[in-house]
């Protein structure tokens, strides 16, 4: 009796053939057809398959470029955070007088204030799904493709001068 796999246990038994097989880990596009032959995968087929993956690379790297970009704004905000709340505690103690807690007055209401917003906004930077993020991630995108194409007329524009 013939072993029967699911499809996606014949993928994985097949990726990790083909890259024992492989010295370097990578293969020809002539390899790739000789393969696609082989499990009597058409040409264009084949074609229409790398089209795809090269449509879902593109978009895994906008994804991972736009989390970078969310993490290094949120730690820009967190130390912009840090410095404005230290600078508002010392100005709380050099001020005469004091509160219930000692010298804190105004800092501690900024700081808890300020340090809610922030945790929420780090909350909402650790999801990577749902509908928030995706219209997120297309205003990111429209901004990026614009800002490439206003650096590409005026470095036409300064190239021609």
């Amino acid at each position: 009796m013939d072993k029967l796999y699911r499809m996606e246990d014949a993928q994985r038994i097949l990726q990790i053939a083909i890259a024992q097989e492989t010295e370097s880990g990578e293969l020809s596009h002539e390899q790739l057809l000789e393969i696609a032959e082989e499990l009597n995968i058409s040409p264009t087929a084949l074609q229409n398959a790398e089209q795809e993956w090269q449509i879902m690379k593109g978009k895994a790297e906008d994804h991972r470029l736009f989390q970078h970009h969310r993490v290094q704004k949120l730690q820009s905000q967190a130390v912009r955070y840090g410095i404005i709340v230290s600078f508002l505690v010392i100005m709380d103690f050099l001020t005469p007088g004091g509160t219930f807690l000692g010298h804190l007055g105004f800092s501690l209401y900024v700081a808890l204030f300020w340090g809610l917003v922030l945790s929420l906004k780090a909350w909402r930077t650790s999801q990577t799904s749902g509908e928030r993020y995706e219209r997120d991630l297309n205003k990111w995108r429209r901004k990026r493709s614009m800002q490439k194409t206003l650096n590409g007329v005026v470095n036409r524009f300064l190239g021609s001068t």
